[in-house]
């Protein structure tokens, strides 16, 4: 397929053009590529490398984004790209986003075709994930129009380092984001991810306040670089102040990994401290990940206390919702996005093949 003309850039008077994507602003010249590496000037334009062209595409159940609150126990259709615009040393799916070699992108797709494949097997939503879905927004966005066309609800799995324009077209056609907020300070986003915190919190609450895009945050801990008291309850009383009590927030356990590899995994008491900070600063739906810990995977009644979802992993054990969304016990409402629960789609991962363009 050939390369994509891409939107979001201008040209600048020296001959080079800008990109006007993301925070970046990466200025290129004729056959440069972005930071992200799937952003090139040719031809005096800018151009989406990796249009039409996926990683592999995957039915996951909808927890693994993770999203709890998003149509509990349901299908998604999840895939990727190369490339990513952030650079974080720790990042676990490196050998996608930080792929240089796009060979590896053995899957092409439409996406017309991309929305009729997950339609027919069932899922409730497409979740354009393992690597940043805002630096492939032109091929996302079509996607996005398809899926709705197909009655197919979209998700992206982000870290919402995106420019307000783009941003807002983006996100036009999102029904639900999880966003990654790396840490709580410049420091980390500086050193660990060649990025600014700024950006990314300002995302998080234009999107509470002026989006109807149901959102969850995620945070990976790193021992000893985001995971201190101090820092937590920050983040805690933020998500807390700026977008309300019912926002859920994840913490997950950080794996050695990529340029990270000689850090000690996250010890599970870590997870179980910083869910219990979050929990009091006021927050009502708190989740740990990557780690067994059937407590921290299970959504609470705020009103009453009992156990609305329980989950092991990502096995729905027990289910106490009406379709609407309230507590079959004393008529809370839960937030979040919710129908008629016919059974969950289960903690399996099913590789799917899509029709080359």
């Amino acid at each position: 397929m050939t390369e994509h003309p891409a939107r979001y850039w201008h040209a600048l008077a020296d001959g080079r053009i800008q990109c006007d994507l993301c925070p970046r602003d990466c200025r290129l010249h004729e056959g440069q590529r972005g930071a992200c590496f799937v952003r090139q000037m040719e031809g005096g334009r800018m151009v989406l490398t990796t249009y039409g062209r996926s990683s592999g595409f995957c039915i996951d159940p909808i927890e693994k984004k993770p999203l709890n609150h998003f149509y509990p126990g349901s299908s998604v259709f999840s895939f990727g790209t190369a490339g990513c615009n952030l650079a974080c040393k720790f990042c676990q799916n490196w050998d996608i986003s930080k792929s240089r070699d796009m060979d590896r992108l053995m899957d092409a797709a439409s996406p017309a075709e991309i929305a009729r494949v997950a339609a027919e097997h069932g899922c409730r939503s497409v979740a354009f994930t393992y690597n940043d879905p805002v630096i492939f927004a032109e091929y996302a966005i079509d996607t996005a129009v398809a899926c709705h066309a197909q009655g197919v609800a979209t998700v992206a799995v982000t870290a919402g380092y995106i420019h307000p324009e783009a941003r807002r077209d983006f996100y036009a056609v999102m029904d639900a984001a999880n966003v990654d907020l790396k840490a709580f300070t410049d420091d980390f986003y500086v050193h660990q991810c060649g990025a600014h915190l700024a950006p990314v919190l300002d995302t998080l609450a234009w999107l509470h306040h002026e989006t109807d895009v149901w959102v969850e945050i995620t945070t990976l801990l790193i021992p000893g670089l985001n995971d201190s008291d101090t820092e937590l309850t920050a983040l805690a009383k933020w998500v807390a102040t700026e977008m309300g009590p019912d926002v859920p927030l994840h913490f997950t356990a950080f794996h050695p990994d990529y340029k990270l590899d000689q850090l000690p995994p996250t010890p599970p008491a870590t997870l179980r401290r910083a869910r219990q900070i979050a929990r009091d600063a006021g927050l009502h739906y708190v989740y740990t990940g990557n780690v067994h810990d059937p407590e921290g995977g299970t959504t609470y009644c705020p009103g009453c206390g009992v156990k609305l979802i329980e989950r092991d992993w990502y096995a729905i054990l027990a289910y106490r919702l009406d379709a609407r969304g309230a507590c079959q016990a004393c008529g809370h409402a839960i937030a979040g996005r919710y129908g008629e629960f016919h059974g969950a789609f289960g903690p399996r991962r099913v590789p799917v093949h899509v029709r080359p363009i």
